[in-house]
C-alpha cells in the first residue's frame, strides 16, 4: 500500500507541474509558437488536466476500498464526499472571478455524481464513463457547442446567468461534467484495482498504449487521405471540444503515465527525493490555487506583463521563459511541501477542506 500510494502521488506531482506549464503558457505564452520548445509546451495541453482528474477519482476510490461497510458508514462517507464537493465548488467559484478556466468547481460536480458510485461494483464506474461521453455527444445535437463562448478571448459570455452557468458546468465549459466525469469515474475504477500486481501495471500500460496509438494513427490517416472537414475536425479536436478521440487519447496517456509512476514508485519508495516529491503530489489542491494566484502575479511582475485572467492578448514571452518559470515554481512548491510536511500531515487547503467536510 505504501508503494502504491507513493506511485500515485508521484503522478500527481507530475500532473501539477504540467498544469503549471499549461496555465502559465495560456496567459503569458502562445500555443501558436512553432519552435521546438513551443511545441513541447503544447504537448502538456489536455494531458495534465485529464491525469489530474483521473487521479482525483482514484483517490476517492481508495477512501472506500474496504471489503465491507455498514449502512451508517456508507452514509457518513457519502456525506463527507458531498461536503468536500461543496467546498471545492465554492472555492472554485471564488477562483473563477480571478481565473475563468478554473477546474475546482467542476471537481465539485464530479464528486457529487461519483458519490453514488462509491460502493457499487467497479464495472459501474466504467459504464458511467461511457454514459457521460454519450450524453455529451447527444447534447452536441441539441446545443451548438460554441453557445456562450467568445473563442477569440476564450471568455464565456453568460456564465453568471442560470442558463449559462448550467450549460457551462454540464456541457461546454473548460472541464464540464459531461464528458469530463468519464475521467473521474475511470479513475475510480483504477483505484479499485490491485496495483501491487505487476500484471495490473502491465495491462493498464498496454491498454493505454493501445488507446493512445490508435487515435494517433487515426489522426495521421485523416491528414493523409481526403476526408470531410467536419470529420477531420472531429478527430483532431484538442480540449475544446472534447470529442471522443480526444477522450480516448488522453485517457490512454493517463493509463500509461499512472502505470509508469506506480512501477517507478515501487522502485524508489524509500528514496528521500521520491518521498519529498510524493509530498508535493499530496498537496496538489494547495499548489493549484497557489500557482493561479501567487504564481501568475509573480510571473507578470518578472516579465513586466499585466495579468488579465484570460488567454494572452499581449506580446507573448519566449517559451523558454514559461518553461523556466514553471520549473522554478515547481521547485519552490517542492521545497514548501518538504518543509510543511515536517510538521503537518496535509497541505493548507487540504487541511481546510478536511475540517469543513468533517
Amino acid at each position: 500500500m505504501k508503494q502504491r500510494i507513493i506511485g500515485f502521488d508521484l503522478a500527481r506531482a507530475y500532473a501539477i507541474f504540467g498544469m503549471y506549464i499549461v496555465n502559465f503558457n495560456i496567459v503569458f505564452g502562445s500555443y501558436q509558437d512553432t519552435s521546438l520548445l513551443g511545441r513541447f509546451l503544447s504537448l502538456f495541453s489536455g494531458n495534465s488536466s485529464t491525469v489530474f482528474v483521473m487521479l482525483a477519482g482514484m483517490g476517492l476510490a481508495l477512501m472506500t476500498n474496504r471489503a465491507e461497510y455498514t449502512g451508517e458508514e456508507k452514509r457518513r462517507i457519502r456525506k463527507t464526499i458531498h461536503r468536500r464537493g461543496l467546498f471545492l465548488f465554492a472555492i472554485g467559484l471564488l477562483l473563477y472571478v480571478w481565473w475563468p478556466a478554473d477546474i475546482l468547481h467542476f471537481y465539485g460536480g464530479y464528486m457529487h455524481f461519483a458519490a453514488f458510485l462509491l460502493f457499487a461494483d467497479k464495472c459501474f464506474c466504467l459504464w458511467a464513463a461511457v454514459f457521460s461521453i454519450v450524453i455529451f455527444h447527444l447534447l452536441l445535437l441539441v446545443i451548438p457547442y460554441e453557445t456562450g463562448w467568445n473563442f477569440d478571448t476564450l471568455q464565456y459570455k453568460d456564465f453568471w446567468t442560470i442558463e449559462g452557468f448550467l450549460r457551462n458546468t454540464l456541457y461546454n465549459g473548460w472541464n464540464p461534467v459531461f464528458p469530463w466525469l468519464a475521467y473521474f469515474t475511470t479513475g475510480m475504477y483504477l483505484g479499485r484495482l490491485n496495483w501491487s500486481e505487476k500484471r495490473t501495471q502491465r495491462s493498464m500500460f498496454l491498454t493505454g498504449v493501445g488507446m493512445y496509438v490508435s487515435v494517433w494513427i487515426l489522426q495521421l490517416l485523416v491528414n493523409r487521405f481526403s476526408v470531410s472537414t467536419d470529420l477531420k475536425f472531429y478527430i483532431e479536436a484538442d480540449y475544446l471540444p472534447p470529442f471522443l478521440p480526444f477522450m480516448l487519447s488522453t485517457t490512454g496517456f493517463g493509463l500509461m503515465l499512472i502505470a509508469v509512476f506506480v512501477r517507478l514508485g515501487n522502485r524508489v519508495s524509500e528514496n528521500p527525493l521520491a518521498k519529498s516529491l510524493a509530498n508535493t503530489g499530496r498537496m496538489t489542491l494547495t499548489h493549484y490555487i497557489s500557482h493561479l494566484t501567487v504564481g501568475m502575479l509573480l510571473l507578470a511582475f518578472l516579465t513586466d506583463k499585466t495579468y488579465i485572467g484570460q488567454v494572452n492578448t499581449q506580446e507573448p514571452v519566449h517559451p523558454a521563459v514559461v518553461f523556466g518559470f514553471s520549473v522554478l515554481y515547481f521547485a519552490v512548491s517542492y521545497g514548501f511541501s518538504k518543509l510543511w510536511s515536517r510538521r503537518f500531515e496535509n497541505g493548507p487547503f487540504e487541511t481546510l477542506m478536511r475540517k469543513v467536510s468533517g
